[in-house]
């Protein structure tokens, strides 16, 4: 199952090789601590995270964190892959991700 993001206000932050040995790098933490109350989940491999939620994303941007890890910043133009497993007591909605894709793409 999937979702193709079109520009509809919904977006996704991708976080690639994250979690180690079930354990989330301290780099992916802080970023899903700025997304509260949006739906957090594993990303296909098993080691990434898929972060859903609103926000207007005008263009898909890769970016460096602080800490050494990518994310993904999407919201129109992709295919995305829904797992539905959630990363920890994740709600089961999609919240405001427009801080957080303000400052990944500052």
């Amino acid at each position: 199952m999937g979702f193709v993001l079109n520009g509809d206000g919904i977006s996704c932050v991708d976080l690639d090789h994250c979690i180690v040995d079930g354990v989330l790098a301290p780099w992916a933490q802080r970023i899903v601590d700025r997304a509260p109350g949006c739906y957090v989940e594993r990303s296909p491999s098993g080691d990434g995270l898929h972060i859903w939620g609103y926000a207007s994303v005008p263009q898909g941007r890769v970016v460096s964190t602080p800490g050494g890890g990518k994310a993904e910043v999407y919201g129109w133009g992709r295919y995305l892959t829904v797992t539905s497993r959630p990363w920890g007591d994740t709600p089961s909605r999609l919240g405001d991700l427009t801080g957080l894709v303000s400052e990944l793409i500052a």
